[in-house]
């Protein structure tokens, strides 16, 4: 077998502080699992970078493990929040800045002050881009007031990772099941929907620059692309698009193989992308970066598309 070298990017840690919001993260995993896991959000020096080192990860991109200030009711408090986290996170960069690079938090609340931040991280801090914990008090990103922000992210060239949380109000179906809310199930019905609402709202034909990236091998919108083109044509409810849905598929939205050490699922997301749209990441701390380093390493794809996948699509992303 052989180690590829690899850029992951849906990797988190934890700010000072922060353990407020990530109860919502860690209330179901059990008392002596979320100690470990809080121990890993806190590591950037030991652990972190010696399982780096023996499964060929050269370089990661850290993000707030979720929800972060998407569940701050306050907006003058996730403002503060938002930048008390992104220096935060640069002056752990700036230790390191060979094998980390971060995502901003943003402060979704206020689509002005989220600019402001965005650009603040990128320009003066080089940050990758950001990623948000899916929607921000039940409000979701397709809506107008979002427009200048998208444009902002088109013009510094940046991606936008959506990463997932609880619905705003779950759904009855999930009644008596909450196994069902979470990770399992509703975390990826909810933020694939939200990437779908940012599709058939408009906002990559009006911003067609714009990278979105799904974790968790898409939360299965690769697998639903020909029925997307085949049931919006039957239903559209006054909706136009300049393309087919399925074209956004891969080109606005990108994706990531994070939590999902499926071969034959790897194999399909390839297929209906495209290899330039698949990209390796692990989910840690939640996920075994043992396991997924050997689930890409082991992947049954020739040298090329694998090595796309590990490291050149990524490194192409983020411009490294």
């Amino acid at each position: 077998m052989t180690v590829m070298r690899k850029i992951a990017f849906e990797e988190h840690f934890s700010a000072v502080g922060f353990d407020d919001y990530s109860k919502a993260f860690v209330k179901h995993i059990s008392t002596q699992g979320s100690s470990e896991l809080n121990a890993r959000l806190a590591d950037f020096d030991d652990t972190r970078i010696k399982l780096m080192d023996k499964y060929g990860i050269e370089y990661v991109i850290l993000s707030q493990t979720g929800p972060g200030v998407q569940n701050e009711p306050d907006s003058a408090t996730a403002v503060r929040r938002s930048r008390e986290n992104n220096d935060f996170l640069a002056a752990q960069i700036e230790r390191n800045r060979e094998r980390f690079g971060g995502f901003a938090t943003l402060p979704m609340q206020d689509p002005r002050a989220a600019i402001d931040e965005l650009r603040r991280t990128v320009n003066d801090l080089g940050f990758k881009g950001a990623l948000v914990n899916g929607h921000t008090q039940g409000v979701y990103y397709d809506l107008p007031e979002y427009d200048p922000f998208w444009a902002e992210l088109e013009k510094l060239g940046v991606p936008f990772y959506l990463h997932p949380f609880d619905a705003f109000d779950v759904p009855h179906a999930y009644s008596g099941h909450p196994e069902l809310v979470g990770a399992t199930w509703g975390w990826g019905v909810e933020a694939g929907t939200h990437a779908l609402r940012l599709l058939f709202g408009g906002v990559f034909d009006r911003h067609p620059g714009v990278k979105v990236i799904l974790g968790h091998m898409g939360e299965g919108l690769p697998f639903q692309r020909w029925r997307f083109d085949s049931r919006f044509a039957v239903y559209p409810h006054g909706v136009t698009l300049k393309r087919q849905p399925s074209e956004y598929i891969g080109n606005n939205i990108v994706i990531t193989t994070s939590g999902v050490c499926s071969h034959a699922t790897l194999q399909g997301a390839i297929a209906e992308m495209g290899a330039e749209a698949v990209m390796f990441s692990v989910d840690y701390p939640y996920e075994s970066i043992e396991l997924a380093a050997q689930f890409i390493d082991t992947a049954p794809l020739d040298e090329k598309t694998k090595q796309l996948v590990c490291y050149d699509n990524a490194k192409k992303l983020f411009r490294l």
